[in-house]
């Protein structure tokens, strides 16, 4: 079977998608990163490049702030995202706070105006009726649709409240990732679930002509391209100006993170219709299925002050993993560096505040950084990361006298981190590389470093399995941390990213 290719080659799950006139706009679960609930653009859903983030910081929980725990694994999650009356809409929950936010804006690019819905609605999907009432699907296994207030506060007292659909089928997944839709009179209801005695991601459909009518429906779309005998599924469907449909549904590919896939609809009477009859084909999918990504990921100088819509002034290609304190970072944009100071202890690279991120990208792709390590304490680490909950990382640490290449990791699941020490410098300015390769059959990240003398490749490998720990694709992570005393620093420089 020839294979078609992801519309994107990045970590993008959950997405919605709404056309505005001539421009589409897709959204994406962001969990713990801040700027969080990124949107991209695109004129012809082929092309895709940044757009907006829609907060800079959610709550500022310690948790949040890497500061008393963490939400790896939690935070925003699912957003429905819809365009009514002039203003755009932009609702989810996040599972740290265990509350349903409602972002809104009258221009995308703009300031989004946070409020709350009473309530907490999982994997929720809006629907602004005909005849103005608002409505929000949601749930797992069990999917409801509730009326909402005008002003989307909470519940209408006395509104509908009604469970439309049940998952009836013995699966490890039942309906969830809702998106509701009224189309020509009919109302869809599409979720993903599982195949029935095994893990396969599917997408269904349901319908009705009314909210008090039968909802009726079953599976539209199972298939795998071939792929780790994992499914497509969980997304969206949007109309062209010319009237064509199409999904942009996600695929679980393992250690690179959810990959969303463009898939065309048709329609046969009121029942949708996804690719070839619910299957994926390299012939209807030869003009779409391509690897254009404007900039969502890339290399960086740091000599640019981002004020408008950049990741708390650095490019927007970055997320910083969980908010940072911006307090303890510093930039010198003549030099093309930025530095961070320490003010908490760490035992490994996933609780280092102020790590700035990309995504890893199929099927490789390198990150390569120059840390400065003159101002690093005793048990101080600088370097790179390859991050998810079974990390691995690369960097200079500071010893009693001079400086040790280490190399740190979590082994796997129930076992503790480990430390192997590369080499000895006595030089701190170092510079490190992690390439990532993405396979049919492994997700392998490996390790470099260049002291003065040219790259040497460690002695060590790295499976990166997804893991729901952390929920998320591996990232590049650009990494300081305090291991025995605060107050320390480390400089960066010289970002290059290939893929």
């Amino acid at each position: 079977m020839s294979m078609n290719k992801p519309l994107l080659n990045i970590d993008f799950p959950d997405v919605d998608i709404i056309r505005v006139e001539d421009t589409y706009y897709m959204l994406s679960t962001s969990m713990y990163f801040m700027p969080g609930c990124e949107i991209l653009r695109s004129k012809d859903l082929i092309h895709w490049e940044h757009a907006a983030y829609v907060y800079d910081r959610l709550d500022s929980t310690p948790a949040q702030m890497l500061e008393e725990g963490n939400i790896y694994g939690a935070g925003m999650w699912a957003a429905s995202f819809r365009y009514n009356k002039g203003t755009f809409y932009i609702c989810f929950v996040a599972n740290d706070t265990h509350k349903t936010y409602l972002y809104t804006t009258k221009d995308v690019y703009g300031t989004w105006e946070k409020k709350e819905i009473k309530g907490f609605y999982h994997d929720s999907s809006l629907l602004f009726d005909d005849d103005g009432k608002v409505y929000i699907a949601y749930g797992n296994r069990e999917i409801y649709v509730t009326e909402l207030e005008e002003d989307l506060s909470g519940p209408k007292k006395g509104g509908f409240h009604k469970m439309v659909v049940r998952d009836e089928w013995k699966n490890g997944l039942g309906f969830e990732g809702t998106h509701f839709y009224k189309i020509n009179g009919t109302y869809y209801l599409f979720f993903i679930h599982s195949l029935e005695g095994r893990w396969y991601r599917t997408e269904s459909c349901y319908m009705s002509d009314s909210l008090d009518g039968e909802f009726t429906g079953g599976d539209v779309f199972a298939d795998d391209n071939g792929y780790r005998n994992a499914g497509i599924a969980q997304g969206a469907i949007v109309d062209t100006p010319e009237g064509n449909w199409y999904a942009i549904l996600f695929q679980d590919r393992g250690g690179s993170g959810r990959i969303p896939y463009l898939i065309p609809v048709h329609w046969e009477g009121k029942q949708p219709v996804f690719g070839d009859n619910g299957r994926l084909t390299a012939e209807e999918l030869s003009a779409y299925g391509r690897n254009d990504f404007i900039q969502l990921v890339g290399s960086d100088d740091f000599k640019e002050i981002v004020d408008k819509d950049g990741c708390f002034g650095f490019n927007n290609r970055w997320q910083f993993n969980h908010e940072p304190s911006m307090g303890l970072i510093s930039r010198n944009t003549q030099a093309g560096t930025y530095s961070v100071t320490s003010d908490i202890l760490c035992t490994n690279p996933t609780q280092a505040k102020n790590s700035l991120t990309q995504r890893m990208c199929e099927p490789f792709s390198e990150a390569e950084i120059t840390v400065h390590g003159e101002k690093l304490k005793k048990g101080d680490c600088a370097g790179l990361t390859a991050l998810q909950y079974l990390y691995g990382f690369i960097g200079i640490r500071a010893e009693e006298q001079g400086y040790s290449i280490v190399y740190m990791e979590k082994p796997a699941k129930e076992e503790e981190d480990s430390v192997t020490v590369l080499a000895k410098v006595k030089e701190p300015v170092v510079r490190f590389k992690i390439r990532a390769e993405f396979t049919d059959t492994s997700d392998i990240a490996t390790f470099y470093y260049d002291a003065g003398d040219g790259y040497k490749k460690a002695p060590v490998t790295r499976d990166m399995p997804f893991m729901l720990e952390h929920f998320t694709g591996y990232r590049f992570a650009l990494t300081y941390f305090a291991t025995e005393e605060t107050g320390g620093a480390a400089t960066f420089g010289e970002f290059v990213y290939t893929c």
